[in-house]
């Protein structure tokens, strides 16, 4: 069965989201990530996979990972991090972040499938912002995200082109919007109003201008 992880940190003010500050105060934008980290959970918590992880760095585990294992993410940058635990499970894999509370069974069933479709190698989920949302490989391999320069406008193409380069046949999940500015928790929180993110989106923008 597939293992479909998550890979988030502790929602601390001045942490996290620190880019929706201002129009956020830095208690705000903890509050809206912690909310996009618990829709996330629920979501994956739903799906028919064996086995659930939480890739956490922190202290502070969110009550709606229960039943999750939990894995403390090992030091470095990105590319490190998430090659670890590529390296570090065996069996196929999904990825996801925590800043897609837009998140939805169907945008990943797909992905799911990356254990025992033989037609796909790997699954990317590209995101608006140049980056990616998930990654699924059905051999985890930490060598192929190792040393991709992450956060940037190419970072999704560069993963792509390793993906590639390794000989896999990749299949690509739809685009999906990030949570990182005022602007892109706007547009994710209208484009899915029953989440979590969306209702205290809502709460704390009420009556701005």
């Amino acid at each position: 069965m597939t293992v479909v992880a998550v890979i988030a940190k502790e929602c601390r003010p001045g942490r996290v989201k620190t880019r929706l500050t201002p129009p956020f105060a830095p208690d705000e934008a903890a509050a809206l990530a912690a909310a996009a980290l618990d829709d996330t959970l629920d979501v994956v918590a739903a799906l028919p996979v064996g086995r659930r992880v939480l890739y956490f760095d922190g202290d502070a585990v969110p009550e709606a990972a229960a039943g999750f294992d939990v894995l403390a993410q090992s030091p470095g940058d990105l590319d490190e991090r998430l090659a670890h635990l590529f390296d570090a499970l065996a069996e196929p894999t999904l990825l996801v972040g925590m800043d897609t509370p837009q998140l939805t069974p169907e945008l990943v069933a797909s992905a799911l499938s990356v254990g025992h479709d033989d037609t796909a190698d790997a699954w990317l989920g590209p995101a608006a912002d140049g980056g990616f949302w998930a990654l699924a490989m059905r051999e985890p391999d930490g060598g192929v995200i190792r040393g991709v320069p992450m956060s940037r406008d190419d970072t999704g193409r560069l993963q792509l082109e390793r993906l590639e380069a390794a000989g896999l046949v990749v299949r690509l999940l739809d685009e999906l919007t990030d949570v990182d500015t005022a602007e892109s928790a706007a547009s994710v929180a209208l484009a899915a109003p029953g989440t979590r993110f969306a209702r205290l989106h809502r709460r704390l923008t009420e009556g701005r201008t």
